[in-house]
Protein backbone atom coordinates (compact mmCIF):
# COMPACT_ATOMS: atom_id res chain seq x y z
CA UNK A 1 0.00 0.00 0.00
CA UNK A 2 3.01 2.52 0.89
CA UNK A 3 4.40 1.85 -2.14
CA UNK A 4 1.20 2.21 -4.56
CA UNK A 5 0.76 5.78 -2.24
CA UNK A 6 4.09 6.99 -3.43
CA UNK A 7 3.59 6.20 -6.78
CA UNK A 8 0.46 8.33 -6.86
CA UNK A 9 1.66 11.45 -5.69
CA UNK A 10 4.57 11.28 -8.14
CA UNK A 11 2.50 10.30 -10.73
CA UNK A 12 0.33 13.26 -9.47
CA UNK A 13 3.30 15.88 -9.15
CA UNK A 14 4.21 14.82 -13.20
CA UNK A 15 0.64 15.47 -14.14
CA UNK A 16 1.23 19.06 -12.37
CA UNK A 17 4.08 19.78 -13.87
CA UNK A 18 2.98 18.27 -16.90
CA UNK A 19 -0.24 20.71 -16.82
CA UNK A 20 2.05 23.98 -15.90
CA UNK A 21 3.92 23.24 -18.78
CA UNK A 22 0.95 22.83 -21.22
CA UNK A 23 -0.23 25.86 -19.61
CA UNK A 24 3.84 28.08 -20.09
CA UNK A 25 3.39 26.75 -23.70
CA UNK A 26 0.07 28.49 -24.23
CA UNK A 27 0.97 31.80 -23.05
CA UNK A 28 1.31 34.31 -25.75
CA UNK A 29 5.10 35.07 -27.54
CA UNK A 30 5.87 38.32 -25.17
CA UNK A 31 4.53 36.21 -21.98
CA UNK A 32 7.33 33.59 -23.05
CA UNK A 33 9.95 35.99 -23.96
CA UNK A 34 9.18 37.39 -20.33
CA UNK A 35 9.83 33.75 -18.86
CA UNK A 36 13.02 33.23 -21.28
CA UNK A 37 14.51 36.39 -20.03
CA UNK A 38 13.75 35.90 -16.15
CA UNK A 39 15.07 32.15 -16.39
CA UNK A 40 18.04 33.73 -18.00
CA UNK A 41 18.65 35.99 -15.41
CA UNK A 42 18.18 33.47 -13.20
CA UNK A 43 21.05 31.32 -15.09
CA UNK A 44 23.88 34.12 -15.06
CA UNK A 45 23.23 34.69 -11.17
CA UNK A 46 23.70 31.30 -10.40
CA UNK A 47 26.90 31.47 -12.92
CA UNK A 48 27.97 34.79 -10.97
CA UNK A 49 27.51 32.50 -7.94
CA UNK A 50 29.96 30.16 -9.06
CA UNK A 51 31.89 32.11 -10.40
CA UNK A 52 32.66 34.53 -7.06
CA UNK A 53 32.11 31.82 -4.07
CA UNK A 54 34.01 28.86 -6.02
CA UNK A 55 35.86 29.58 -8.72
CA UNK A 56 37.04 33.11 -7.12
CA UNK A 57 38.26 31.68 -4.00
CA UNK A 58 40.37 28.79 -5.32
CA UNK A 59 42.01 31.33 -7.48
CA UNK A 60 43.32 33.53 -4.62
CA UNK A 61 44.59 30.48 -2.61
CA UNK A 62 47.16 29.79 -5.97
CA UNK A 63 50.52 30.76 -5.97
CA UNK A 64 50.16 31.67 -9.71
CA UNK A 65 49.74 35.73 -11.17
CA UNK A 66 48.16 34.31 -14.15
CA UNK A 67 44.66 33.10 -13.28
CA UNK A 68 44.02 36.44 -11.22
CA UNK A 69 44.38 38.07 -14.43
CA UNK A 70 42.24 35.90 -16.21
CA UNK A 71 39.54 35.87 -13.98
CA UNK A 72 37.52 38.86 -14.94
CA UNK A 73 38.47 38.92 -18.48
CA UNK A 74 36.89 35.01 -18.65
CA UNK A 75 34.61 35.98 -16.16
CA UNK A 76 32.51 39.05 -18.59
CA UNK A 77 32.81 36.45 -21.76
CA UNK A 78 31.26 34.27 -19.86
CA UNK A 79 28.17 36.15 -18.58
CA UNK A 80 27.93 37.42 -22.65
CA UNK A 81 27.89 33.38 -23.07
CA UNK A 82 24.86 33.10 -20.45
CA UNK A 83 23.08 35.87 -22.07
CA UNK A 84 23.57 34.59 -25.74
CA UNK A 85 22.73 31.12 -24.54
CA UNK A 86 19.86 31.97 -23.03
CA UNK A 87 18.28 34.18 -26.14
CA UNK A 88 19.07 31.11 -28.52
CA UNK A 89 17.36 28.74 -25.59
CA UNK A 90 13.77 31.37 -25.79
CA UNK A 91 14.18 31.57 -29.68
CA UNK A 92 13.55 27.70 -30.30
CA UNK A 93 11.08 27.35 -27.85
CA UNK A 94 9.24 30.22 -28.51
CA UNK A 95 9.35 30.29 -32.47
CA UNK A 96 11.01 27.04 -33.20
CA UNK A 97 14.06 26.47 -35.54
CA UNK A 98 12.07 26.35 -38.38
CA UNK A 99 10.33 29.73 -38.73
CA UNK A 100 11.76 32.93 -40.67
CA UNK A 101 12.89 34.89 -37.23
CA UNK A 102 14.93 31.80 -36.33
CA UNK A 103 16.05 31.17 -39.85
CA UNK A 104 17.47 34.94 -39.60
CA UNK A 105 18.70 35.15 -36.67
CA UNK A 106 20.42 31.64 -36.36
CA UNK A 107 23.50 32.63 -37.85
CA UNK A 108 24.11 35.48 -36.12
CA UNK A 109 24.27 33.75 -32.75
CA UNK A 110 26.31 31.39 -34.39
CA UNK A 111 28.58 34.29 -35.83
CA UNK A 112 28.61 35.80 -31.77
CA UNK A 113 29.54 32.27 -30.23
CA UNK A 114 32.58 32.04 -32.59
CA UNK A 115 33.29 35.88 -31.75
CA UNK A 116 32.96 34.74 -27.64
CA UNK A 117 35.44 31.90 -28.58
CA UNK A 118 37.79 33.77 -30.43
CA UNK A 119 37.89 36.44 -27.90
CA UNK A 120 38.54 33.92 -24.86
CA UNK A 121 41.46 32.28 -26.64
CA UNK A 122 42.94 35.88 -28.02
CA UNK A 123 42.32 36.83 -23.92
CA UNK A 124 44.47 33.31 -22.94
CA UNK A 125 47.19 34.73 -25.30
CA UNK A 126 47.58 37.75 -23.62
CA UNK A 127 47.81 36.51 -20.00
CA UNK A 128 49.55 33.32 -20.69
CA UNK A 129 52.30 34.15 -23.35
CA UNK A 130 54.17 36.75 -21.11
CA UNK A 131 54.24 33.97 -18.78
CA UNK A 132 55.26 31.16 -20.76
CA UNK A 133 58.27 33.45 -22.23
CA UNK A 134 59.57 34.27 -19.07
CA UNK A 135 59.51 30.32 -17.51
CA UNK A 136 61.20 28.86 -20.76
CA UNK A 137 63.61 31.78 -21.60
CA UNK A 138 67.10 32.02 -20.49
CA UNK A 139 67.46 34.30 -18.25
CA UNK A 140 71.18 35.41 -20.22
CA UNK A 141 69.90 35.84 -23.39
CA UNK A 142 69.09 38.49 -25.69
CA UNK A 143 65.82 39.91 -24.40
CA UNK A 144 64.09 42.26 -27.55
CA UNK A 145 61.72 45.18 -25.35
CA UNK A 146 58.19 45.14 -26.84
CA UNK A 147 58.90 41.43 -28.23
CA UNK A 148 56.39 40.12 -25.90
CA UNK A 149 53.96 42.55 -27.23
CA UNK A 150 54.19 41.90 -30.79
CA UNK A 151 53.94 37.94 -30.21
CA UNK A 152 50.86 38.75 -28.32
CA UNK A 153 49.48 40.85 -31.19
CA UNK A 154 50.51 38.49 -34.07
CA UNK A 155 49.00 35.62 -32.11
CA UNK A 156 45.49 37.51 -31.27
CA UNK A 157 45.71 38.83 -34.64
CA UNK A 158 45.58 35.35 -36.31
CA UNK A 159 43.00 33.87 -33.71
CA UNK A 160 40.97 36.60 -34.84
CA UNK A 161 41.35 36.55 -38.43
CA UNK A 162 39.87 33.27 -38.03
CA UNK A 163 37.60 34.14 -35.76
CA UNK A 164 35.93 36.84 -38.09
CA UNK A 165 36.28 34.23 -40.82
CA UNK A 166 33.83 32.14 -39.70
CA UNK A 167 32.01 34.10 -38.34
CA UNK A 168 31.21 36.20 -41.44
CA UNK A 169 30.95 32.76 -43.49
CA UNK A 170 28.25 32.25 -41.13
CA UNK A 171 26.75 35.63 -42.19
CA UNK A 172 27.51 34.43 -45.77
CA UNK A 173 30.00 37.30 -46.05
CA UNK A 174 33.23 36.11 -47.81
CA UNK A 175 36.10 37.36 -45.92
CA UNK A 176 38.85 36.68 -48.65
CA UNK A 177 36.55 38.94 -51.10
CA UNK A 178 36.85 41.77 -49.07
CA UNK A 179 41.12 41.43 -48.32
CA UNK A 180 41.06 41.20 -52.71
CA UNK A 181 39.25 44.45 -52.93
CA UNK A 182 41.97 45.93 -50.14
CA UNK A 183 44.82 44.45 -52.13
CA UNK A 184 45.92 47.80 -53.97
CA UNK A 185 45.82 49.67 -50.87
CA UNK A 186 47.47 46.86 -48.75
CA UNK A 187 50.04 46.95 -51.67
CA UNK A 188 50.86 50.58 -50.84
CA UNK A 189 51.08 50.31 -46.96
CA UNK A 190 53.00 47.37 -47.22
CA UNK A 191 55.73 49.22 -49.12
CA UNK A 192 55.06 52.51 -46.92
CA UNK A 193 56.04 49.78 -44.10
CA UNK A 194 58.75 48.40 -45.28
CA UNK A 195 61.87 49.58 -43.52
CA UNK A 196 59.61 49.33 -40.62
CA UNK A 197 58.67 45.62 -41.08
CA UNK A 198 62.41 44.74 -41.85
CA UNK A 199 63.58 46.31 -38.55
CA UNK A 200 60.95 44.44 -36.58
CA UNK A 201 62.23 41.70 -38.19
CA UNK A 202 65.63 42.13 -37.14
CA UNK A 203 64.95 42.79 -34.12
CA UNK A 204 63.91 38.75 -33.82
CA UNK A 205 66.97 37.87 -36.04
CA UNK A 206 69.17 39.69 -33.21
CA UNK A 207 67.43 37.70 -29.99
CA UNK A 208 68.38 34.92 -32.35
CA UNK A 209 71.56 35.14 -32.96
CA UNK A 210 72.49 36.57 -29.67
CA UNK A 211 75.42 39.13 -30.66
CA UNK A 212 75.11 40.59 -27.61
CA UNK A 213 73.33 41.08 -24.46
CA UNK A 214 71.60 43.87 -23.25
CA UNK A 215 74.38 46.14 -20.59
CA UNK A 216 77.38 44.68 -23.21
CA UNK A 217 79.73 47.39 -23.97
CA UNK A 218 80.02 47.41 -28.09
CA UNK A 219 81.27 49.57 -30.82
CA UNK A 220 79.00 49.76 -34.01
CA UNK A 221 80.20 52.04 -36.89
CA UNK A 222 82.76 53.98 -34.92
CA UNK A 223 79.82 54.23 -31.47
CA UNK A 224 80.91 52.71 -28.32
CA UNK A 225 78.25 52.11 -25.48
CA UNK A 226 76.44 49.88 -23.37
CA UNK A 227 73.68 48.44 -24.82
CA UNK A 228 70.22 50.22 -23.07
CA UNK A 229 67.76 48.39 -25.17
CA UNK A 230 66.91 45.85 -28.30
CA UNK A 231 63.34 47.43 -29.51
CA UNK A 232 61.67 46.19 -32.30
CA UNK A 233 62.49 48.74 -34.23
CA UNK A 234 66.16 50.12 -33.49
CA UNK A 235 68.47 49.38 -30.35
CA UNK A 236 69.75 51.94 -28.26
CA UNK A 237 73.24 52.47 -26.85
CA UNK A 238 74.30 54.85 -24.09
CA UNK A 239 77.89 56.34 -24.91
CA UNK A 240 80.61 57.07 -21.89
CA UNK A 241 79.31 60.91 -22.64
CA UNK A 242 76.09 59.91 -21.71
CA UNK A 243 74.97 60.55 -25.42
CA UNK A 244 71.58 57.70 -26.68
CA UNK A 245 72.49 56.28 -29.90
CA UNK A 246 69.82 54.87 -31.75
CA UNK A 247 70.74 52.45 -34.18
CA UNK A 248 67.63 51.13 -36.45
CA UNK A 249 67.78 47.18 -36.43
CA UNK A 250 67.89 47.62 -40.46
CA UNK A 251 71.88 49.10 -40.32
CA UNK A 252 72.61 47.49 -37.10
CA UNK A 253 72.46 44.04 -38.44
CA UNK A 254 74.10 44.98 -41.63
CA UNK A 255 77.39 46.65 -39.52
CA UNK A 256 80.21 45.14 -38.32
CA UNK A 257 79.37 44.97 -34.37
CA UNK A 258 82.60 44.56 -31.88
CA UNK A 259 80.85 43.34 -28.64
CA UNK A 260 83.80 44.53 -26.02
CA UNK A 261 82.25 42.53 -23.00
CA UNK A 262 82.46 39.48 -24.85
CA UNK A 263 86.18 38.64 -25.54
CA UNK A 264 88.47 35.82 -24.47
CA UNK A 265 87.10 33.03 -27.12
CA UNK A 266 84.95 31.62 -24.52
CA UNK A 267 81.74 34.02 -24.66
CA UNK A 268 81.59 35.06 -20.90
CA UNK A 269 79.78 37.94 -20.12
CA UNK A 270 81.09 40.81 -18.89
CA UNK A 271 84.61 39.85 -18.78
CA UNK A 272 87.21 42.02 -20.46
CA UNK A 273 90.41 42.26 -22.25
CA UNK A 274 92.83 44.57 -21.35
CA UNK A 275 95.89 45.48 -23.23
CA UNK A 276 98.04 48.44 -22.60
CA UNK A 277 100.82 49.61 -24.81
CA UNK A 278 103.79 51.13 -22.40
CA UNK A 279 106.89 52.32 -23.80
CA UNK A 280 110.42 52.50 -22.13
CA UNK A 281 114.32 53.78 -22.71
CA UNK A 282 116.57 51.96 -24.78
CA UNK A 283 119.12 51.74 -22.25
CA UNK A 284 116.58 49.51 -20.59
CA UNK A 285 116.44 45.98 -19.83
CA UNK A 286 114.06 43.60 -20.98
CA UNK A 287 113.37 41.01 -18.23
CA UNK A 288 113.64 44.17 -16.07
CA UNK A 289 110.81 46.09 -17.63
CA UNK A 290 108.74 42.98 -17.80
CA UNK A 291 109.15 41.75 -14.40
CA UNK A 292 108.54 44.85 -12.94
CA UNK A 293 105.30 45.59 -15.10
CA UNK A 294 104.14 41.79 -14.69
CA UNK A 295 104.51 42.38 -10.41
CA UNK A 296 102.32 45.43 -10.52
CA UNK A 297 99.46 43.40 -13.24
CA UNK A 298 99.74 40.39 -10.52
CA UNK A 299 98.96 42.70 -7.83
CA UNK A 300 96.31 44.98 -9.34
CA UNK A 301 92.68 44.23 -7.75
CA UNK A 302 91.00 44.74 -11.12
CA UNK A 303 92.95 41.91 -12.79
CA UNK A 304 91.84 38.69 -12.93
CA UNK A 305 94.02 36.12 -11.69
CA UNK A 306 93.71 33.59 -14.80
CA UNK A 307 94.21 33.45 -17.17
CA UNK A 308 97.64 34.47 -16.07
CA UNK A 309 98.13 38.10 -17.43
CA UNK A 310 101.57 38.72 -19.22
CA UNK A 311 104.11 41.26 -20.69
CA UNK A 312 105.05 40.86 -24.20
CA UNK A 313 107.46 43.20 -26.16
CA UNK A 314 106.12 43.81 -29.61
CA UNK A 315 107.97 47.00 -31.19
CA UNK A 316 111.22 48.03 -31.43
CA UNK A 317 110.28 51.90 -32.01
CA UNK A 318 111.86 54.82 -33.15
CA UNK A 319 112.31 56.12 -29.94
CA UNK A 320 111.68 53.56 -27.48
CA UNK A 321 111.00 49.81 -26.72
CA UNK A 322 107.45 49.06 -26.82
CA UNK A 323 106.06 46.62 -24.35
CA UNK A 324 102.25 45.22 -24.66
CA UNK A 325 100.65 44.47 -21.06
CA UNK A 326 97.74 41.41 -21.72
CA UNK A 327 95.43 40.58 -19.00
CA UNK A 328 91.67 40.36 -18.22
CA UNK A 329 88.75 42.06 -16.04
CA UNK A 330 86.11 40.51 -14.37
CA UNK A 331 83.71 43.40 -14.93
CA UNK A 332 84.18 45.18 -18.18
CA UNK A 333 83.02 48.25 -16.39
CA UNK A 334 86.04 48.35 -14.10
CA UNK A 335 88.05 48.63 -17.38
CA UNK A 336 88.85 52.55 -16.68
CA UNK A 337 89.77 51.95 -13.34
CA UNK A 338 91.91 48.89 -13.96
CA UNK A 339 93.71 51.06 -16.64
CA UNK A 340 94.02 54.19 -14.20
CA UNK A 341 95.19 52.25 -11.28
CA UNK A 342 98.11 49.97 -13.36
CA UNK A 343 99.29 53.39 -15.31
CA UNK A 344 99.46 54.96 -11.79
CA UNK A 345 101.49 52.29 -10.18
CA UNK A 346 103.86 51.75 -13.41
CA UNK A 347 104.77 55.50 -13.41
CA UNK A 348 105.48 55.22 -9.39
CA UNK A 349 107.38 52.22 -9.72
CA UNK A 350 109.42 53.15 -12.63
CA UNK A 351 110.56 56.17 -11.31
CA UNK A 352 111.74 54.25 -8.19
CA UNK A 353 113.44 51.25 -10.28
CA UNK A 354 115.44 53.78 -12.56
CA UNK A 355 113.55 52.67 -15.82
CA UNK A 356 113.33 55.48 -18.38
CA UNK A 357 109.79 56.67 -20.11
CA UNK A 358 111.37 58.78 -22.71
CA UNK A 359 109.88 61.43 -24.54
CA UNK A 360 108.81 60.87 -28.26
CA UNK A 361 110.91 64.18 -29.55
CA UNK A 362 114.55 64.57 -31.14
CA UNK A 363 115.67 66.80 -27.92
CA UNK A 364 119.22 65.94 -26.15
CA UNK A 365 118.36 65.09 -22.64
CA UNK A 366 120.83 65.76 -19.35
CA UNK A 367 121.53 63.46 -17.03
CA UNK A 368 119.51 65.57 -14.27
CA UNK A 369 116.89 63.27 -14.45
CA UNK A 370 118.92 60.31 -12.58
CA UNK A 371 120.91 62.55 -10.39
CA UNK A 372 121.16 60.84 -6.88
CA UNK A 373 119.92 57.94 -8.15
CA UNK A 374 121.38 54.22 -6.73
CA UNK A 375 122.33 52.90 -9.65
CA UNK A 376 123.94 49.48 -7.63
CA UNK A 377 119.72 49.39 -6.72
CA UNK A 378 118.82 49.59 -9.87
CA UNK A 379 121.09 46.66 -11.44
CA UNK A 380 120.57 44.52 -8.13
CA UNK A 381 116.70 45.07 -9.65
CA UNK A 382 118.20 43.91 -13.21
CA UNK A 383 119.86 41.06 -12.69
CA UNK A 384 116.95 39.55 -9.77
CA UNK A 385 113.92 40.61 -12.71
CA UNK A 386 116.44 38.56 -15.16
CA UNK A 387 116.51 35.58 -12.80
CA UNK A 388 112.82 35.25 -12.42
CA UNK A 389 111.81 36.29 -16.14
CA UNK A 390 114.20 33.24 -16.72
CA UNK A 391 111.75 31.39 -14.64
CA UNK A 392 108.69 33.10 -16.16
CA UNK A 393 109.64 32.13 -19.54
CA UNK A 394 110.02 28.45 -19.12
CA UNK A 395 106.72 28.54 -16.86
CA UNK A 396 105.03 30.38 -19.95
CA UNK A 397 106.54 27.92 -22.99
CA UNK A 398 105.51 24.79 -20.39
CA UNK A 399 102.20 26.22 -20.55
CA UNK A 400 101.81 27.28 -23.82
CA UNK A 401 103.14 23.78 -25.08
CA UNK A 402 100.75 21.92 -22.44
CA UNK A 403 98.23 23.80 -23.82
CA UNK A 404 98.79 23.32 -27.68
CA UNK A 405 98.88 19.69 -26.65
CA UNK A 406 95.21 19.38 -24.49
CA UNK A 407 94.24 21.53 -27.18
CA UNK A 408 95.30 18.41 -29.90
CA UNK A 409 93.71 16.01 -27.26
CA UNK A 410 90.27 17.51 -27.39
CA UNK A 411 90.28 18.14 -30.77
CA UNK A 412 90.81 14.27 -32.20
CA UNK A 413 88.30 13.27 -28.99
CA UNK A 414 85.45 15.83 -30.76
CA UNK A 415 85.74 13.74 -34.24
CA UNK A 416 84.26 11.10 -32.29
CA UNK A 417 80.92 10.33 -33.42
CA UNK A 418 79.49 8.77 -30.35
CA UNK A 419 80.23 11.50 -28.38
CA UNK A 420 77.11 12.50 -26.63
CA UNK A 421 76.13 16.22 -26.49
CA UNK A 422 76.74 17.03 -22.87
CA UNK A 423 80.39 15.51 -23.36
CA UNK A 424 80.79 17.43 -26.66
CA UNK A 425 79.50 20.36 -24.82
CA UNK A 426 82.37 20.30 -21.96
CA UNK A 427 84.70 19.68 -24.49
CA UNK A 428 84.51 22.85 -26.54
CA UNK A 429 84.23 25.25 -23.82
CA UNK A 430 87.99 23.60 -22.96
CA UNK A 431 88.88 24.40 -26.22
CA UNK A 432 87.75 27.53 -26.22
CA UNK A 433 89.18 28.47 -22.96
CA UNK A 434 92.71 27.25 -24.45
CA UNK A 435 92.81 28.83 -27.90
CA UNK A 436 91.67 32.05 -25.20
CA UNK A 437 94.97 31.28 -23.49
CA UNK A 438 96.74 30.98 -26.64
CA UNK A 439 95.32 33.70 -28.21
CA UNK A 440 96.82 36.23 -25.93
CA UNK A 441 100.46 35.89 -27.02
CA UNK A 442 100.08 34.43 -30.67
CA UNK A 443 98.31 37.69 -31.88
CA UNK A 444 101.85 39.33 -31.73
CA UNK A 445 101.43 43.08 -32.17
CA UNK A 446 97.49 42.61 -33.34
CA UNK A 447 95.66 45.30 -30.90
Amino acid sequence: MGFIAQYNSVSTVLEQIDDAINTINELNVWAKWGIGAFLTLVALGFMRLILKKVVLDFVKKTKFDWDDKLFAPVSKRIYFFVITAGFHLSMNWIVGDDSDFAFTFLPLIQAIYIILSASLLSVAFKVLIPELMSRFSDPTSVTVSGSNSLIIFIFRAAVWFGGLYLALSELGIELFGVLASLAVFSLIIGLAMQQTLGNIVNSFMLALDQPFEVGDRIEVEGKMGSVVSVGILSTKILTHEENLVVIPNNSLVNSTVINHARGGGDGVGRRISLVQDIGVGYDEDISHVKYTVLQLMRECPYVLKKPDPRVLLIELGDFAKVFRMYGWVEDYSDEYVARDWLLKNIDERFKSEGIEIPFPTSVEISGKASVGFNKNHKNASVRKARLQMVKEDKQLNKERAAAKEEIEIITEKLKDPDLDKKTKTLLEEDLRELNSLLSMFEAGGDD
